[in-house]
């Protein structure tokens, strides 16, 4: 992985990263608000086994995830923990929490 990478790289390696045998029996749409410099909005579809990355904002996502670009490759490169991101206000999450957690587990880990 590039010692600067941005979120768009991101969104564009996510596809390739989709682990679809643990996506079974979930349809979602996540949605991130990335505020800052390298900022923009994505969405991510899942459904049917299948991983979609979309630029722009979905109609009606079941979670929305606002946060900075920066603190969002920090997140997906190990830098920062979404949990910790969540409870300082780094990370504010709307929707289905629950689905939010789930988001992890069908992605594999960017090399470091």
């Amino acid at each position: 992985m590039p010692a600067t990478i941005t979120p768009a790289q991101i969104f564009d390696m996510m596809a390739d990263a989709f682990k679809a045998d643990e996506a079974k029996g979930i349809s979602a749409v996540f949605q991130y608000n990335l505020s800052g410099p390298d900022g923009g909005d994505w969405n991510i579809v899942i459904k049917d086994q299948k991983c979609e990355i979309r630029k722009g904002q979905a109609e009606n996502p079941d979670t929305t995830m606002k946060l900075s670009g920066a603190d969002f490759v920090k997140m997906i490169t190990g830098e920062l923990n979404p949990m910790m991101a969540f409870t300082v206000g780094k990370l504010k999450i709307e929707g289905d929490m629950m689905k939010a957690q789930t988001l992890a587990q069908l992605f594999k880990a960017p090399a470091q």
